[in-house]
């Protein structure tokens, strides 16, 4: 099992929107090969921080995603005017040991 991590930091106070934006998602990564479910959570003390973990059968499966006009479309729902915490996002790509 892959897990593709991303985790950002809004920076103008648009975390509600941004959590809404996730309830209202496009879905488009539900289909591709090799997803198996994703799972988004905010920072209870930092509700402006947000993690999105992607599990995937497999790491190819992942960067197959990542690198697709797919990907890029599903992005079309952030919010107008959001801005990012500068240096805080990040992807990271794990392997998982156990469940």
């Amino acid at each position: 099992m892959f897990l593709g991590f991303s985790r950002f930091t809004v920076a103008n106070e648009m975390g509600e929107d941004v959590a809404e934006a996730f309830l209202q998602r496009p879905h488009l990564v539900d289909d591709a090969p090799g997803f198996v479910r994703m799972e988004v959570v905010r920072d209870s003390e930092q509700p402006d921080e947000f993690w999105l973990l992607t599990w995937w059968r497999d790491a190819e499966s992942f960067e197959t995603w990542f690198k697709s006009p797919a990907h890029r479309a599903s992005h079309i729902g952030i919010p107008k005017g959001l801005r990012i915490v500068p240096g805080s996002a990040e992807v990271r790509r794990l392997t998982l040991v156990t469940d």
